[in-house]
């Protein structure tokens, strides 16, 4: 060893910096000249021009080149385009399930054998490392149309009550193109759809690349079609009657905007918003596995992903030594050129986004956060940002709250798991969290308390097409992947016979309660169900109910807004239902069913004298009724989540979940039934219900207040509001207290309840249709127990 050779001790010590190794975009340069002056829509398998000619630019975030001139569709355009995939649909969904695999089957490989330029043109109209487009998004995308090819060969015999929903406008992202797509195009192809999708302004490229390979693949003229364009084109997708389904992946305030544009159209709607998402490390944490996970959690896609852990919460025990490590790891970073395969974040998407993220931050620093930044050289050129890491951040502080969507990391400290749980849980959002921990039983009691749809342990960033992904609360309702993925791209058969229900009279006017106005032998003040206990209605009105042939029946309580808000708040109180085993909650719904039995004559002459039905109709209701608590008193410990097995060392739980507090408007008719079947899936389930029932019928409910009286039922896990369902309806849909609104109520109230939801973005359930509610097929079972739960998708890892 001469005296200019370094030993091996002194080698180990240098640094080695990576030397640039950039991936030839010679490819995708070659396909982006091959669409011309400027790029079409794809509509009806054919290339056609914007009718009115306009067009916009999409450019490299890394550069701000432009890359390619794209048609500007508009209404005509998106008209064309739903046309065009309505005529498809019939006989895309007349194809057996086999043939519709084959076609996915197709899909799939087409992305396979072209993976390369997919990767390179995602990364070059996006800004995420070659890295990412190449080793996540792209195989993920395949997986996708892998998994629902499966599906779709599964259909008949899975879903053999159940057909195609429509035509599916579907409205994606910027942040992950390619996957979105994926996400969206492949279930609902496999379940017999046709498809209209909107990609972003900001990255339409893969999609339109996805046109040329389902024209290659030989997917029938009309059943995929792409329209691109700004906001303009999304909104007269979302507003055309043609439409049958809306899925949206985008922000909260976008989501806000699509259900109120949708309300009272019919159309379902799937909603994957932004999040907050708390990264959880307890002290006995693997601290540089830790370490790496943050990494990824929130240095993936530049931040620029919807479930980013943006939150870091540090056991206090390990903080210094945690951040100490955390910034040391920040120190080799590197940030640059996206197609050079040595960086670790590329470009954020645009100018716009980066300022967004840089004003944040300067907030954040005003309001007292402390910056760190690491210390990596940024090109010149293009949306650039450093790693940022933000602590001494309050956790009701701007930067703990709002959805950053950038390389922003706030770091905060914990003392025991239950305040980890106070904190992930203290915003509006709820996708996703990341728990760290050697501790299983810890971990999985945490997961269970968190509000969120995904959890992942000792791991992060976790998807496959098998586990469904999505979130609660503000980061909207529906699945993407899973069987219950599926579901939102299925309906019930009966449906397509079903008459619309016809307008409900009016109630009559509400008046000042008065003894002098209660039918003869009738001693009783009228009263509504609050928290277990009868009360009288805030307002001191009532309105008064009669038979048919004008003779007065009886009074019933008028509630007004505070009686709402006090059963609401008494529901939120009684969660104690909601940590109930199931087993115990089907004891609760067995007893009330003994007892409406053992009421069996005296229920069926109230029905009878209210209704003037036959005998044998009030007795057959009464009967059905019974039979639909005992069958819900079977499910409440029977409707069970999944175990996933995707391709990792670990396993996913699909794990059902209580929404909270459900507040529904019962059925008009048959008044006993109708409640009953939306009571007992609520109650179930584990929520606590604020129920409405059909005031025409409802003098049956007042008599069944004497029955939970005696069922042992919990204080405020029901509470029963008598008065226009139209105007209670509304309340409940505005009160962010209640968390789903169930409405079986005719077309007129249902745009109100739909539109006025979208404050908190609950849930929401309407039905316009004629139910036969004695029918279990269309009255009972699973369609109602899912719209009673939510699905938790928990990902353990383990081994090596």
């Amino acid at each position: 060893m001469t005296e200019s050779t370094p030993s091996i001790a002194e080698i180990l010590d240098m640094s080695l910096p990576y030397g640039p190794s950039p991936e030839s975009d010679a490819p995708a340069r070659a396909w982006l000249k091959s669409l011309g002056a400027e790029a079409k829509l794809f509509i009806g398998g054919a290339w056609r021009k914007a009718r009115s000619g306009e067009s916009f630019d999409t450019r490299d975030p890394s550069t701000g080149a432009v890359l390619a001139k794209i048609a500007r569709a508009g209404a005509a355009d998106v008209d064309a385009a739903v046309k065009a995939a309505a005529k498809a649909l019939p006989g895309w969904s007349a194809l057996p399930g086999h043939a519709r695999a084959k076609h996915l089957y197709a899909l799939a490989r087409g992305l396979q054998r072209h993976a390369r330029l997919f990767a390179l043109v995602e990364t070059l109209d996006n800004g995420k490392p070659i890295r990412e487009s190449r080793d996540i998004d792209v195989p993920l995308a395949i997986r996708h149309f892998y998994h629902h090819a499966g599906w779709a060969q599964l259909q008949a015999a899975e879903f053999p009550d159940h057909e195609p929903v429509g035509v599916c406008g579907q409205i994606i992202p910027w942040n992950f193109p390619l996957l979105m797509l994926a996400w969206k195009i492949a279930p609902a192809l496999a379940m017999g759809n046709t498809v209209v999708l909107k990609p972003a302004e900001d990255t339409p490229l893969t999609a339109l690349l996805f046109a040329e390979l389902c024209e290659r693949a030989g997917i029938p003229p009309g059943v995929v079609n792409v329209v691109t364009g700004e906001g303009e084109t999304g909104a007269a997708l979302a507003a055309h009657p043609g439409v049958a389904k809306l899925a949206f992946t985008g922000s909260t305030e976008v989501g806000r905007i699509l259900r109120q544009a949708t309300a009272g159209s019919g159309k379902a709607l799937t909603l994957e918003l932004g999040g907050k998402s708390p990264f959880i490390v307890f002290e006995d944490a693997d601290l540089d596995a830790a370490v790496e996970g943050v990494v990824d959690a929130i240095w993936l896609n530049q931040g620029q992903v919807c479930c980013a852990g943006s939150r870091l919460l540090l056991q206090e025990g390990i903080e210094a030594e945690f951040l100490m490590r955390l910034k040391r790891r920040m120190e080799r970073l590197r940030v640059g050129p996206p197609l050079d395969k040595t960086i670790d974040m590329g470009a954020l998407i645009s100018p716009i986004q980066a300022q967004r993220v840089r004003d944040l931050v300067a907030q954040g620093v005003k309001e007292g956060a402390q910056i760190h930044q690491a210390p990596c050289p940024l090109p010149s050129e293009g949306g650039y940002l450093a790693p940022t890491l933000l602590t001494n951040v309050h956790p009701a502080s701007t930067l703990a709250q709002v959805e950053i969507f950038g390389p922003v990391l706030v770091a905060m400290s914990f003392r025991t798991p239950q305040e980890a749980v106070e904190i992930a849980n203290h915003t509006p959002y709820g996708l996703a969290a990341s728990l760290w921990s050697e501790g299983i039983s810890r971990v999985l009691d945490v997961a269970s308390k968190l509000k969120c749809g995904v959890v992942w342990i000792n791991a992060t960033n976790l998807f496959d097409a098998a586990v469904g992904f999505g979130g609660y609360k503000e980061s909207g309702y529906g699945r993407e992947g899973g069987r219950e993925g599926l579901e939102a791209y299925l309906k019930p058969r009966w449906r397509a016979k079903a008459k619309p229900l016809a307008p409900e009279a009016a109630p009559p006017a509400a008046v000042p309660a008065s003894p002098l106005d209660q039918p003869e032998g009738v001693d009783q003040t009228p009263k509504l169900y609050i928290g277990g206990k009868q009360t009288r209605p805030d307002g001191g009105t009532t309105r008064l109910v009669r038979h048919a042939s004008g003779a007065l029946l009886g009074e019933l309580p008028e509630a007004n807004r505070k009686d709402l808000r006090n059963a609401v708040e008494a529901a939120r109180k009684a969660e104690g239902w909601s940590g109930q085993s199931g087993h115990a909650r089907a004891q609760i719904l067995y007893y009330i069913a003994e007892n409406l039995a053992a009421a069996r004559a005296a229920f069926a002459a109230r029905l009878q004298a209210s209704t003037g039905r036959p005998k044998a109709a009030c007795e057959a209701e009464v009967d059905a009724s019974v039979a639909r608590l005992f069958s819900y008193g079977a499910w409440a410990d029977k409707y069970e989540g999944a175990v996933h097995r995707p391709p990792i060392r670990g396993t996913a739980l699909a794990i059902p979940e209580p929404l909270g507090v459900i507040g529904a408007v019962c059925p008009q008719t048959p008044g006993l039934l109708g409640f009953v079947a939306l009571m007992g899936p609520i109650l179930a389930m584990g929520n606590r219900a604020v129920l409405v029932p059909s005031f025409a019928e409802a003098l049956i409910i007042s008599d069944f207040i004497r029955i939970l009286e005696t069922s042992d039922v919990p204080g405020g896990a029901v509470n029963i509001l008598t008065g226009d369902p139209a105007t209670l309806g509304l309340e409940l849909a505005k009160h962010d207290a209640v968390d789903a609104l169930w409405a079986f109520a005719p077309a007129g109230s249902l745009a109100d309840f739909e539109r006025a939801s979208a404050g908190n973005l609950k849930r929401i359930w309407t039905e316009p249709l004629a139910r036969d509610w004695f029918d279990p097929r269309q009255g009972e079972g699973r369609e109602f127990l899912a719209q009673a739960t939510q699905i938790k998708n928990i990902w353990i890892t383990w081994g090596a």
